[in-house]
C-alpha cells in the first residue's frame, strides 16, 4: 500500500511500497517535520521498520540499553510488533537548520500515558541522537499544560 504520492523532505519509496526515511544531507524545517512525523507514523501503525528507518545505523536513543538502528527496531516492536498499539502525537516541532537540531513536545500512550519533550540531533538527514524527558499523566495535553500555552 502506498501511503501517499507526495514525498516531503527525506522520504523515499522502498520496495515494500511504504515510504521511509533516507539519508538526505542537511534538513530544512520541513524535512525535520517529515522525519519526526514518519517516526510517529511508524509507531502508531506498529511498523518498527518505518520508525527505525529514520535513525542512523549508530543512533543513540535515551531508552534502549544499546545504540543503533537494529536495537531501536527491536525496541519499537520488531517484525511482530508490540503487544498493544502505541500512539504518539506531536504538539509542536521546532528545528534549527544551522545546527541540525530540533525539539518537539508530545503525548505518548502505550501502557501508560506520558507527556514529554524530545531533543534530537540530525546527521545526513536521519536522527543521530534522541534524548527525551517525560512525565506520566492521565491529563489531556490541554489540561497538562494548563495556562502555560504558547
Amino acid at each position: 500500500m502506498v501511503l501517499a504520492d507526495l514525498r516531503v523532505g527525506p522520504l523515499q519509496r522502498q520496495r515494500t511500497s511504504v515510504y521511509a526515511c533516507a539519508p538526505a544531507g542537511d534538513l530544512s524545517g520541513e524535512g525535520f517535520q517529515s522525519v519526526m512525523q514518519t517516526v510517529v507514523q511508524g509507531w502508531n501503525r506498529g511498523d518498527a521498520g518505518l520508525a527505525a528507518s529514520c535513525f542512523t545505523e549508530n543512533a543513540i536513543y535515551s531508552g534502549p540499553p544499546s545504540p543503533g538502528r537494529k536495537a531501536l527496531y527491536d525496541f519499537f516492536g520488531g517484525a511482530s510488533g508490540r503487544k498493544r498499539p502505541m500512539h504518539m502525537t506531536w504538539h509542536r516541532l521546532l528545528f534549527d537548520s544551522a545546527q541540525q537540531m530540533g525539539v518537539g513536545d508530545y503525548t505518548f500512550l502505550y501502557e501508560k500515558q506520558t507527556h514529554g519533550l524530545v531533543i534530537v540531533r540530525i546527521s545526513n538527514g536521519l536522527i543521530r541522537n534522541w534524548r527525551e524527558y517525560e512525565v506520566e499523566s492521565n491529563l489531556s495535553w490541554e489540561q497538562f499544560v494548563g495556562d502555560n500555552r504558547f
